[in-house]
């Protein structure tokens, strides 16, 4: 079963996301921040990030950039997810994707599919 972790700081977009990968057949880990993500993170490695940029202690690309830097996490596909930027942000970032908020449900079962 492949894994994927959400990063979202909102409690109903994180459970939304959580349910529709749950259907899908995704084991799923959902985080509110940067610090309970490093927790999680430690020692586990999931098949996808699903990653918030604007986060209440954090922000999504420096995230991504530290797990760039890491040979453990390097190759893990990474989605960035924003209300507050575009598709602009990946470039010189390390995302695979970006995904703008409000988001589609079939575009983002469609993205993640795709990675994993």
């Amino acid at each position: 079963m492949k894994e994927i972790y959400v990063v979202e700081d909102d409690p109903d977009i994180r459970e939304l996301i959580k349910y529709l990968l749950e259907s899908l057949e995704y084991k799923v880990e959902s985080f509110p921040t940067a610090e309970d993500f490093y927790s999680g993170i430690s020692g586990h490695i999931p098949d996808l990030i699903l990653l918030d940029i604007m986060l209440p202690d954090g922000n999504g690309i420096e995230i991504c950039k530290e797990l760039r830097d890491q040979q453990l996490t390097n190759e893990i596909p990474v989605l960035l997810m924003s209300a507050h930027a575009d598709a602009s942000v990946l470039r010189g970032h390390c995302a695979n994707d970006f995904i703008a908020k409000p988001f589609d449900i079939d575009d983002l079962i469609s993205r993640i599919n795709h990675y994993v």
